[in-house]
């Protein structure tokens, strides 16, 4: 299994990672008039500017909601506080906004960790898949790709992960795996605490 403990920079997905699944994606390609099986912000982007606007204000309007009603998940304030304890450089990687991603830090009680800088939203970078976001985190701290690890309950981080160069960890809170796209598998945050040999 891979070695954690020369890794300095820990990258996070917050929704469904940090904090307990809310999101509703059918429900919001229904209220956006989205085909289910479509990338919600890429069939976004597609849109007259008129519609991207509108597609845009309802988004909002739903995300806001769901961050106001974060939860942690399971053992994640003794995870960060592991990393904290280790000196490693945390950040954020969410396809939220970078706001409404500082709201769910708050409501979960884990925006201490968090420098404001070190959290990107899909206006801060192109959103996961893409590394963009990564690569600007790890530039941030001065820090090569091989210290960093990627920690996400979904493809799309492990994706980004991947295309980034750096180790991935899965949390699989929703009992779905990518074994081509995964190095470390957990099933919570608890799990992923326990490999840290730093500890």
């Amino acid at each position: 299994m891979l070695d954690l403990k020369e890794k300095r920079a820990w990258i996070f997905d917050l929704d469904g990672t940090l904090t307990q699944p809310v999101h509703d994606f059918e429900l919001i390609r229904r209220k956006l008039g989205i085909d289910p099986s479509d990338d919600i912000l890429d069939c976004i982007k597609r849109q007259s500017p008129e519609r991207q606007r509108w597609m845009n204000a309802e988004l909002d309007i739903l995300e806001r909601e769901y961050a106001s009603q974060a939860a942690p998940a399971e053992g994640v304030l003794d995870c960060l506080e592991a990393l904290a304890a280790a000196d490693c450089q945390m950040g954020i990687l969410t396809r939220n906004t970078h706001e409404l991603a500082l709201l769910s830090l708050k409501a979960i009680g884990a925006d201490a960790f968090f420098e404001k800088a070190h959290v990107l939203g899909r206006e801060d970078s192109q959103p996961k898949p893409s590394p963009e976001g990564i690569h600007i985190l790890l530039k941030q701290w001065d820090l090569p790709n091989l210290s960093g690890v990627m920690v996400g309950d979904f493809h799309l981080d492990m994706l980004s992960g991947r295309a980034a160069g750096v180790s991935t960890v899965h949390v699989d809170v929703r009992d779905r795996h990518w074994p081509e796209d995964t190095d470390i598998r957990v099933k919570n945050l608890p799990e992923l605490t326990s490999l840290l040999t730093f500890v």
